[in-house]
């Protein structure tokens, strides 16, 4: 089955997942995440079966993320309140975000691409 692979074009962090996708010959589906920023519904599927924290679909190092405030805004958000801002910018989630359906990765470590994405 293909992955979906959430990226923007000009992050240097995609590019090295986008090629170790590429070098490995895992079949994906790319979205521009700025351009087709996923919806709040699909951001909660994401959260919920990656089992990690929403916050950490936030792209704390951006300048949008510290531009808006963005930190003290999540501070005490709920997880409803949290998505509705992901899904106002595709800028402010932290990419790329890969999944299958089953397992979802945020981010590029070659190790978590290793264990999650190599066929088995």
């Amino acid at each position: 089955m293909a992955l979906t692979f959430y990226w923007y074009p000009n992050c240097g962090t995609c590019k090295k997942a986008k090629k170790w996708l590429d070098d490995n010959k895992v079949d994906y589906t790319s979205i521009h995440i700025v351009d087709e920023t996923p919806s709040k519904e699909k951001l909660l599927d994401l959260i919920e079966v990656s089992d990690l924290p929403a916050k950490k679909f936030f792209n704390t190092s951006g300048k949008k993320y510290r531009e808006l405030n963005i930190k003290d805004k999540i501070k005490d958000a709920t997880i409803d309140e949290m998505t509705t801002i992901l899904a106002s910018d595709g800028m402010l989630i932290k990419r790329p975000i890969v999944t299958d359906g089953q397992k979802v990765t945020v981010g590029f470590k070659e190790e978590t691409f290793n264990e999650n994405w190599l066929q088995k």
